[in-house]
């Protein structure tokens, strides 16, 4: 199975390693620390070899990466991997403010259901089948969520069942939560949010989430 550094240290923002196969412009690597799009969370942007990652996919427990078809990299290649850090530490304050407001939503506004979710490098965005309008809750769920972040708590993050490449995430006072993202080292690095509600049709809530400082 790859060797994924991202779950290893989120922070690498540059990794020396080779190419293990080449199909076209299509490659796979020995070990990785490009994320590649999966749980709503958008991929990483950067370069293999210095060509620049056009999509990255996940195939199985493998990351398949396209590049320009004139790439020119073979099998075997040593290759460096450079990521946008800015891009990926946006990704990740995102990506854990979206799961921590979902975890207060589902804990303070449950039975809810999650119908969708998409974390970009410049808001989230969590989906919900729900009638009433989250308008109401959107003040004390902001609070809630910014008491966490400004706890600046630790986060744990590893393996559940490492064979089948499974993890979670966790914080004190909340239930371990199966997630394969990036994540921080602790909350506070999130920093304070803004929360807003969309109305998305019928019978479906959208709440976006916003980093109120870079």
């Amino acid at each position: 199975m790859l060797r994924k550094i991202f779950w290893e240290d989120p922070y690498l923002t540059h990794l020396d390693t080779s190419v293990a196969t080449v199909t076209g412009d299509m490659v796979t690597l020995a070990e990785t620390i490009f994320y590649a799009f999966s749980g709503g969370q958008e991929s990483d942007a950067g370069t293999i070899g210095g060509h620049a990652v056009l999509d990255a996919r996940k195939n199985g427990g493998d990351i398949i990466y396209a590049l320009a078809p004139d790439h020119g990299l073979r099998p075997g290649d040593q290759v460096g991997i450079d990521i946008d850090w800015e891009r990926r530490y946006r990704l990740m304050r995102l990506h854990f403010a979206a799961e921590i407001v979902l975890e207060i939503v589902y804990r303070d506004l449950g039975p809810i259901e999650k119908i969708g979710a998409h974390i970009a490098a410049d808001k989230a965005r969590i989906d919900f089948a729900r009638a009433a309008p989250v308008t109401p809750e959107l003040p004390e769920l902001l609070a809630r969520a910014n008491a966490v972040i400004d706890a600046d708590l630790p986060i744990t993050s590893a393996f559940s069942d490492q064979a089948a490449g499974r993890r979670y995430w966790q914080v004190p006072g909340f239930d371990p939560v199966p997630c394969g993202g990036t994540h921080l080292k602790r909350t506070g690095e999130v920093g304070p949010l803004t929360l807003k509600r969309r109305n998305i049709g019928k019978g479906k809530e959208r709440i976006e989430i916003l980093l109120a400082a870079t």
